[in-house]
This record gives structure tokens, C-alpha cells and sequence, in this order.
């Protein structure tokens, strides 16, 4: 990592330039009579601790995993409040999801949305049917993961064309470089990153995190990976690429304040124990890094996650944590966008098309 500017110290107080175009929200013929709906889709999480080895079944296509893991996945969730019985609110993950639904709603003024999530309630395939009886005819379909994996957005769009049946829909695959994203992570960022470098009294370096994927997925000639996901892998997966460029662009909004291209790095969190290898570097590697650099400190901004869910109030609040604090390193984290009424804005660019994503338009036959 190269040597920064001056000191960050000397822009106390300021407030940066993360100005982005403004939302266009265009209120879409479709949307506006009543055809056309969105859908937003997210990962899910169970409700409660005993619904985990069902919940681990969907994630893993009914593979059945070890007690043992289920029982350390338990542990995890407990440890971020999840109980054996039903919360007085629904775990963060849902929560906040279904609160990005609505606010997103009430920004498109004239629009329908809907939340469906992969592997729990309420699934993809239910929410479509309920679309289907409520009139919808077109969907627009956003994942809540900007970046464009082909394994996971693959199993989205699956999950889709299999409910879908005799509907139009819009597919946004990816939005990794989306504007009011960058801004939206930028204001979160900032105050974080001054406050660690005026309590450290020297620039304290940014570690901007996206979720790994097992190597395979992002390589060429996995036609059987391919064919499950209905998507061709004749070329190398953009994800690792996509993840790397929403960094660059957070990044680049705080520049007016001197933040520049010496002081970030990138890891991927959060990976899995099966399945093969799994892309890098890990977390744990560049904590190492920027110790075995002199640091005595580093701010953690995942950019591949939207809100507050087990892989970041588990996985760093926790685990990274306490892997910092073994190396002597303070951890500090971004605030999760959750309700950021700029992302907010920048859905409702991906969906009415102010923005120009990567858009997948089909119309799914009666068979499939």
C-alpha cells in the first residue's frame, strides 16, 4: 500500500464532496398501471435458532451438512440475537430488507414492491405466486447484492424462471458501479474513517469487503455450474472485478478529503468450509498485512452488502474483531446503509432505469 496524502487530521471537521447525479425516479408505464411490479430479492435468514438445518437445506440445495456446523451456524446467530422463540421484530436481515421494500415503494410514488428472499420466508417462488393473484404481469426483478455473481444472482434468476411462468421479466443482474451506491457508501464511511484517524492520531488504513465465492463459480468451463444457474460460463465470472470497482468509487468520493488510492485495500469475508477453494484474500490475511505495515488501527466497509446481517454483525463485528484485536489492531466499521435514504434513491435509478444496470429482459414461456 502506498503513502497516503497529508495527514487526515488537517480536513477534521470538513464535510467531503460525495455528490452524485440525482434520482430520476420515472414512474414507468408499466408500474404505473398496475402490470408491472418490483421485486426485490435477498439471501433470507431463519426467524429462529431451530429453523436452521432447514434453512441450511435450502442454502445448500438439500445437502445435508454436518450437526456440528449447524450447531456453530446456531452459536452465531445467537450470538447476533437470534432466540429460540420469535423476536418482538423479524432478524436483521428481514428487517431491513422489507424496510428497503417500502421505502422504495413510497420513492416510486406510483409503483408496487415486493420482497423475496432465496432461502426462507417468504421465498421467491410464494411471493411470485402472490404477484401473479395480485395482477402482475411484468416483474422487475433488483438483488440486493449490487455486484454480479454467477453463482449467486445465477440462483436468483433460477428461482425466478421456475415461478415465473407466462410473465415478462426485467432481470437487473448487476448495478456495481451505480452512482448513489458509491455515495451511499461514501457517507457512511467518512465520519468513521476521520474519527479512526483523529483517535489514532495518523491515517488509519480502509478495508472494503465483499463476500467470497468458491473459485469454480468465477472460472471458465464449469458447464455443469453453468447449466444449474442457466448461464453460460464462457468467460471468467466480473464479480471479483465488479466488487474491486465499487471500492475504487467509494474511494474516489472521498478524495476532496484526501483519501486516496494508498490508503484502502480489498478481502473477500466470509468464506465457506466446503465446496473447494475459495477466492481471496481473506479477511484474516490482510488484517495481518496491515499490522505486519506498522498500523495500529483499520476501518472495515463491506460494499457487497446493503444491511445488517450475520456476516457483518457476526462475522466482523465479532470474529474480525476479535482477530484484529489479537494482532493489536483497533477495528473500526462503516454503519450499514440499512434505510440510507441514498440507496434508496439509487434502487429506485436501478429500477426505473436512470440508471443504466445490467438489465436480462425475457419473457418466461408456459414450460420450461
Amino acid at each position: 500500500m502506498g503513502q497516503g496524502a497529508e495527514p487526515i487530521m488537517s480536513h477534521e471537521g470538513e464535510n467531503p464532496e460525495v455528490s452524485a447525479p440525482e434520482a430520476k425516479v420515472q414512474e414507468t408505464e408499466d408500474l404505473g398501471t398496475g402490470k408491472g411490479a418490483v421485486l426485490l430479492l435477498a439471501h433470507g435468514t431463519p426467524d429462529v435458532l431451530g429453523e436452521m438445518a432447514d434453512y441450511l437445506s435450502k442454502v445448500t440445495g438439500g445437502r445435508a451438512l454436518p450437526q456440528a456446523v449447524v450447531e456453530e451456524l446456531q452459536h452465531r446467530y445467537a450470538q447476533i440475537g437470534l432466540k429460540e422463540t420469535p423476536g418482538m421484530e423479524a432478524p436483521p436481515l428481514t428487517k431491513w430488507t422489507k424496510m428497503q421494500g417500502k421505502l422504495l415503494e413510497q420513492a416510486l410514488n406510483n409503483g408496487k414492491v415486493y420482497v423475496g428472499m432465496r432461502n426462507w420466508h417468504p421465498l421467491i417462488g410464494d411471493v411470485v405466486a402472490q404477484m401473479r393473484t395480485d395482477g402482475v404481469k411484468q416483474i422487475t426483478a433488483v438483488c440486493l447484492a449490487p455486484q454480479n455473481s454467477r453463482t449467486s444472482v445465477g440462483l436468483y434468476r433460477r428461482a425466478i424462471l421456475a415461478a415465473a411462468i407466462g410473465m415478462e421479466i426485467k432481470f437487473v443482474a448487476g448495478w456495481a458501479e451505480s452512482p448513489l451506491l458509491a455515495r451511499a457508501f461514501a457517507e457512511k464511511l467518512w465520519p468513521v474513517w476521520a474519527e479512526a484517524c483523529a483517535e489514532s492520531g495518523r491515517r488509519v488504513p480502509v478495508l472494503f469487503t465483499a463476500h467470497s465465492v468458491p473459485c469454480r463459480t468465477i472460472m471458465t468451463g464449469d458447464g455443469a455450474a453453468g447449466a444449474k444457474l442457466g448461464v453460460m460460463q464462457s468467460s471468467p465470472d466480473t464479480y471479483p472485478v465488479e466488487a474491486k470497482r465499487t471500492a475504487q468509487l467509494v474511494a474516489d468520493l472521498l478524495a476532496p478529503v484526501g483519501f486516496g488510492d494508498g490508503d484502502w485495500y480489498f478481502a473477500f469475508q466470509s468464506q465457506g468450509v466446503s465446496g473447494g477453494p475459495w477466492i481471496g484474500p481473506t479477511v484474516e490475511e490482510m488484517l495481518q498485512a496491515i499490522h505486519d505495515e506498522g498500523h495500529v488501527g483499520v476501518v472495515i466497509q463491506p460494499v457487497g452488502f446493503l444491511c445488517d446481517h450475520v456476516e457483518i454483525l457476526y462475522d466482523i463485528d465479532i470474529a474480525f474483531h476479535h482477530a484484529a484485536s489479537e494482532l493489536g489492531l483497533k477495528l473500526w466499521r462503516a454503519e450499514s446503509l440499512n434505510d440510507s435514504p441514498v440507496l434508496i434513491r439509487a434502487l429506485a435509478d436501478v429500477v426505473s432505469g436512470a440508471y443504466k444496470a445490467t438489465v436480462d429482459e425475457m419473457t418466461v414461456p408456459e414450460e420450461v
